[in-house]
């Protein structure tokens, strides 16, 4: 049976350390992945599952094994990691060799060496759900110990990738929301230029805009940046 390599308490404190400012969510992904298998007693690999509707997918693994026995539950539409995660609770398989649920994923986990697995429900941010999944080469592997630490560090992993999803949202939309401030500067300067040379409104400056993007199948912004690209070179000029 695999033994811890770090303590549990030492896990999350290192899980609390990550700065959401410095990793993606990918990158938070792997790390409570990393420190689930290295800090859960009985574990050989572990993987994130992340739900999205129907769909799901491996969000982080610790091995292509686990990874395959997640995406066959993907395939089937049916598994411990997919019930864990339309459930929140905790879905253990004690032992492959006599499991009734999902007899035909129990065959394939068997096979590829793995003898027993924990599921637990991880409730992430709107309607995203997930699982954190361990697998281990020993049937019986993990005890109500190894439970009662799998699920205590599944919950604050559960606030870890909300957190990060938040954060990681904020930061798309702060960005677009600067991508269109500078799209509509251009397009305002643009249209200054327009109404400066040919005596116009805003709305008529703004329609010959749209006219020519459909006309050479350009973006406003593009048509925009050559026509005030060309206007600063004839004042340089």
């Amino acid at each position: 049976m695999t033994q811890p390599t770090m303590d549990p308490t030492d896990a999350l404190a290192e899980l609390g350390r990550v700065r959401l400012d410095e990793v993606s969510l990918d990158d938070m992904l792997g790390r409570i992945a990393e420190l689930a298998k290295g800090s859960i007693h009985g574990t050989r690999e572990v993987t994130v599952t992340l739900v999205r509707g129907r769909v799901g997918w491996t969000g982080a693994f610790t091995g292509e094994l686990a990874r395959e026995l997640d995406e066959w539950q993907y395939q089937q539409h049916r598994g411990p990691c997919l019930d864990a995660s339309a459930s929140g609770d905790t879905i253990s398989v004690p032992d492959m060799a006599t499991e009734e649920r999902w007899p035909a994923w129990a065959e394939r986990a068997r096979d590829a060496g793995v003898k027993s697995s924990l599921s637990i429900g991880l409730p992430i941010q709107g309607s995203v759900v997930g699982a954190l999944n361990v697998y281990s080469d020993s049937p019986n592997a993990f005890d109500p110990s190894s439970i009662a630490s799998a699920e205590g560090f599944a919950a604050y992993a559960a606030v870890a990738l909300a957190n990060a999803h938040l954060y990681e949202n904020a930061a798309t939309l702060a960005a677009q929301m600067q991508e269109a401030m500078r799209n509509r500067a251009v397009i305002e300067q643009a249209k200054g230029i327009i109404m400066g040379s040919r005596r116009c409104s805003s709305e008529e400056a703004f329609a010959l805009l749209s006219k020519i993007s459909q006309d050479t199948n350009r973006k406003v912004r593009e048509v925009a940046e050559a026509l005030v690209a060309q206007a600063v070179g004839k004042t340089q000029g």
